[in-house]
Protein backbone atom coordinates (compact mmCIF):
# COMPACT_ATOMS: atom_id res chain seq x y z
CA UNK A 1 0.00 0.00 0.00
CA UNK A 2 1.35 3.41 -0.94
CA UNK A 3 1.87 6.01 1.76
CA UNK A 4 -0.82 8.72 2.14
CA UNK A 5 -0.21 11.86 0.13
CA UNK A 6 -0.45 14.02 3.26
CA UNK A 7 -1.22 13.83 6.97
CA UNK A 8 -3.58 16.04 8.96
CA UNK A 9 -2.60 16.40 12.60
CA UNK A 10 -3.89 18.60 15.38
CA UNK A 11 -1.41 20.99 16.98
CA UNK A 12 -1.45 24.00 19.28
CA UNK A 13 0.30 27.21 18.24
CA UNK A 14 0.54 30.49 20.16
CA UNK A 15 -1.74 33.22 18.84
CA UNK A 16 -1.88 36.85 19.92
CA UNK A 17 -5.43 37.79 20.95
CA UNK A 18 -6.51 41.39 20.40
CA UNK A 19 -9.07 42.84 22.80
CA UNK A 20 -10.25 46.35 21.98
CA UNK A 21 -13.45 48.34 22.49
CA UNK A 22 -12.83 50.07 19.16
CA UNK A 23 -12.69 47.70 16.18
CA UNK A 24 -13.00 50.41 13.57
CA UNK A 25 -10.21 50.41 11.00
CA UNK A 26 -8.99 53.86 12.06
CA UNK A 27 -9.07 53.07 15.78
CA UNK A 28 -7.39 49.70 15.47
CA UNK A 29 -4.76 51.06 13.08
CA UNK A 30 -3.65 53.61 15.67
CA UNK A 31 -3.50 51.06 18.50
CA UNK A 32 -1.63 48.46 16.43
CA UNK A 33 0.89 50.95 15.08
CA UNK A 34 1.74 52.03 18.62
CA UNK A 35 2.37 48.41 19.68
CA UNK A 36 4.32 47.60 16.53
CA UNK A 37 6.61 50.57 17.13
CA UNK A 38 7.56 49.11 20.53
CA UNK A 39 8.61 45.70 19.17
CA UNK A 40 8.47 45.63 15.36
CA UNK A 41 10.56 42.50 14.84
CA UNK A 42 8.57 40.43 17.31
CA UNK A 43 5.24 41.13 15.62
CA UNK A 44 6.34 40.81 11.98
CA UNK A 45 3.89 38.42 10.26
CA UNK A 46 2.50 37.48 13.69
CA UNK A 47 -0.68 35.39 13.71
CA UNK A 48 -3.49 37.19 15.52
CA UNK A 49 -7.09 36.66 16.60
CA UNK A 50 -9.67 39.35 17.40
CA UNK A 51 -11.72 38.92 20.59
CA UNK A 52 -15.35 39.83 19.90
CA UNK A 53 -18.08 40.82 22.37
CA UNK A 54 -21.79 41.63 21.91
CA UNK A 55 -20.92 45.35 21.97
CA UNK A 56 -19.02 45.01 18.69
CA UNK A 57 -21.60 45.82 16.06
CA UNK A 58 -21.17 46.24 12.30
CA UNK A 59 -17.52 45.14 12.23
CA UNK A 60 -16.02 45.35 8.74
CA UNK A 61 -13.99 42.14 8.75
CA UNK A 62 -12.83 42.49 5.14
CA UNK A 63 -11.42 45.95 5.85
CA UNK A 64 -9.73 44.65 9.00
CA UNK A 65 -8.07 41.85 7.03
CA UNK A 66 -6.70 44.44 4.61
CA UNK A 67 -5.45 46.55 7.53
CA UNK A 68 -3.57 43.60 9.01
CA UNK A 69 -1.98 42.84 5.65
CA UNK A 70 -0.84 46.46 5.34
CA UNK A 71 0.78 46.26 8.78
CA UNK A 72 2.51 42.94 7.92
CA UNK A 73 0.31 40.98 10.34
CA UNK A 74 -1.78 37.85 9.78
CA UNK A 75 -5.41 37.97 10.94
CA UNK A 76 -6.29 34.29 11.43
CA UNK A 77 -9.79 34.62 12.80
CA UNK A 78 -12.06 35.73 15.62
CA UNK A 79 -13.16 34.35 18.97
CA UNK A 80 -16.18 35.06 21.16
CA UNK A 81 -18.42 35.60 18.12
CA UNK A 82 -22.20 35.43 18.33
CA UNK A 83 -24.22 33.86 15.51
CA UNK A 84 -24.31 36.99 13.34
CA UNK A 85 -20.64 37.84 13.93
CA UNK A 86 -19.69 34.25 13.13
CA UNK A 87 -21.44 34.39 9.76
CA UNK A 88 -19.90 37.76 8.88
CA UNK A 89 -16.40 36.63 9.86
CA UNK A 90 -16.68 33.41 7.87
CA UNK A 91 -17.92 35.32 4.83
CA UNK A 92 -14.72 37.38 5.08
CA UNK A 93 -12.66 34.18 5.08
CA UNK A 94 -11.77 34.21 8.77
CA UNK A 95 -11.75 31.24 11.12
CA UNK A 96 -14.05 31.21 14.14
CA UNK A 97 -12.05 29.93 17.11
CA UNK A 98 -12.61 29.06 20.71
CA UNK A 99 -9.87 30.36 22.98
CA UNK A 100 -9.45 30.78 26.70
CA UNK A 101 -12.78 30.54 28.55
CA UNK A 102 -14.51 29.88 25.23
CA UNK A 103 -12.63 26.61 24.83
CA UNK A 104 -13.28 25.54 28.41
CA UNK A 105 -17.01 25.74 27.78
CA UNK A 106 -16.78 22.78 25.41
CA UNK A 107 -16.30 20.30 28.27
CA UNK A 108 -19.56 19.93 30.20
CA UNK A 109 -18.35 17.28 32.66
CA UNK A 110 -14.99 16.09 34.01
CA UNK A 111 -12.99 13.71 31.84
CA UNK A 112 -12.12 10.49 33.64
CA UNK A 113 -8.87 8.76 32.77
CA UNK A 114 -8.85 4.98 33.23
CA UNK A 115 -5.08 4.96 33.72
CA UNK A 116 -2.26 7.41 34.15
CA UNK A 117 0.26 7.19 31.32
CA UNK A 118 3.79 8.02 32.47
CA UNK A 119 5.43 10.80 30.47
CA UNK A 120 9.04 10.41 29.43
CA UNK A 121 11.03 13.45 30.47
CA UNK A 122 13.44 14.71 27.83
CA UNK A 123 16.52 16.34 29.40
CA UNK A 124 16.96 19.99 28.51
CA UNK A 125 20.49 21.04 27.55
CA UNK A 126 21.98 24.40 28.47
CA UNK A 127 23.61 27.04 26.29
CA UNK A 128 25.90 29.48 28.11
CA UNK A 129 26.87 32.90 26.71
CA UNK A 130 29.85 34.48 28.50
CA UNK A 131 29.35 38.07 27.34
CA UNK A 132 26.89 40.93 27.03
CA UNK A 133 24.35 40.71 24.21
CA UNK A 134 24.41 43.99 22.29
CA UNK A 135 21.79 45.81 20.21
CA UNK A 136 21.00 43.99 16.97
CA UNK A 137 22.28 40.63 18.22
CA UNK A 138 20.03 37.59 18.57
CA UNK A 139 20.87 34.44 20.55
CA UNK A 140 18.69 31.32 20.22
CA UNK A 141 19.08 28.26 22.47
CA UNK A 142 17.24 25.59 20.44
CA UNK A 143 16.02 22.74 22.63
CA UNK A 144 17.93 24.18 25.56
CA UNK A 145 17.96 26.57 28.50
CA UNK A 146 19.93 29.78 28.00
CA UNK A 147 22.29 31.36 30.52
CA UNK A 148 23.67 34.82 29.79
CA UNK A 149 26.55 35.81 32.06
CA UNK A 150 26.11 39.46 31.24
CA UNK A 151 23.46 41.96 30.20
CA UNK A 152 20.99 41.93 27.33
CA UNK A 153 21.07 45.41 25.83
CA UNK A 154 18.22 47.41 24.32
CA UNK A 155 17.55 46.16 20.80
CA UNK A 156 19.03 42.72 21.55
CA UNK A 157 17.00 39.50 21.65
CA UNK A 158 17.50 36.23 23.52
CA UNK A 159 15.32 33.22 22.73
CA UNK A 160 15.22 29.74 24.27
CA UNK A 161 12.99 26.70 24.03
CA UNK A 162 13.75 26.31 27.75
CA UNK A 163 14.30 28.77 30.60
CA UNK A 164 16.34 31.97 30.32
CA UNK A 165 18.75 33.10 33.07
CA UNK A 166 20.28 36.58 32.72
CA UNK A 167 22.96 37.51 35.27
CA UNK A 168 22.73 41.19 34.43
CA UNK A 169 20.24 43.77 33.20
CA UNK A 170 17.55 42.75 30.74
CA UNK A 171 16.88 45.79 28.54
CA UNK A 172 16.06 44.02 25.27
CA UNK A 173 13.69 41.14 24.51
CA UNK A 174 13.61 37.74 26.21
CA UNK A 175 11.50 34.90 24.79
CA UNK A 176 11.37 31.65 26.80
CA UNK A 177 9.41 28.49 26.02
CA UNK A 178 9.70 29.34 22.35
CA UNK A 179 8.57 25.84 21.36
CA UNK A 180 5.31 26.31 23.31
CA UNK A 181 6.16 25.10 26.84
CA UNK A 182 4.31 27.34 29.30
CA UNK A 183 6.24 25.96 32.28
CA UNK A 184 9.42 27.81 31.27
CA UNK A 185 10.57 30.97 33.03
CA UNK A 186 12.75 34.03 32.64
CA UNK A 187 15.10 35.04 35.46
CA UNK A 188 17.00 38.35 35.40
CA UNK A 189 18.89 40.48 37.90
CA UNK A 190 17.52 43.80 36.64
CA UNK A 191 14.22 43.99 34.75
CA UNK A 192 14.09 46.82 32.20
CA UNK A 193 12.87 44.78 29.23
CA UNK A 194 11.37 45.96 25.97
CA UNK A 195 9.44 42.68 25.80
CA UNK A 196 9.18 39.38 27.65
CA UNK A 197 7.42 36.34 26.24
CA UNK A 198 6.68 32.81 27.42
CA UNK A 199 5.23 30.31 24.93
CA UNK A 200 3.77 33.08 22.79
CA UNK A 201 2.28 35.10 25.67
CA UNK A 202 4.01 38.46 25.94
CA UNK A 203 4.15 41.73 27.83
CA UNK A 204 5.66 44.91 26.48
CA UNK A 205 7.65 47.48 28.42
CA UNK A 206 4.62 49.57 29.42
CA UNK A 207 3.05 46.55 31.16
CA UNK A 208 6.30 45.65 32.93
CA UNK A 209 6.94 49.04 34.53
CA UNK A 210 5.46 48.32 37.91
CA UNK A 211 6.60 46.99 41.28
CA UNK A 212 9.38 44.84 39.80
CA UNK A 213 10.90 47.34 37.36
CA UNK A 214 14.65 47.78 37.91
CA UNK A 215 14.63 44.78 40.26
CA UNK A 216 15.71 41.15 40.18
CA UNK A 217 12.67 39.29 38.87
CA UNK A 218 11.22 35.97 37.81
CA UNK A 219 8.74 35.95 34.90
CA UNK A 220 6.44 32.93 34.54
CA UNK A 221 2.99 31.84 33.39
CA UNK A 222 0.18 31.72 35.94
CA UNK A 223 -3.50 31.09 35.12
CA UNK A 224 -2.94 31.65 31.38
CA UNK A 225 -1.28 35.01 31.96
CA UNK A 226 2.23 36.29 32.58
CA UNK A 227 3.08 36.90 36.23
CA UNK A 228 6.16 38.53 37.80
CA UNK A 229 7.66 37.96 41.24
CA UNK A 230 10.84 38.92 43.05
CA UNK A 231 13.82 36.73 42.24
CA UNK A 232 14.98 36.65 45.87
Amino acid sequence: MSEPFFELKGSLFPLSVIRSHDLSVAGLRTSLQQKLAQAPGFFHQAAMVIQLTPEHQAVDFIALKQLFEQLKLVLVGVTGADTEQKQQAQQAGLAVLRLGQDSKAVATEPVKNSAEVPTELVPMHTKVVEQNIRSGQQIYAKGADLIVRGAVGAGAEVIADGNIHIYGSLRGKAIAGASGDTSKRIFCHNLQAELVSIAGHYWLSDSLQGDFWNKAACIRMQDDSIAISELY
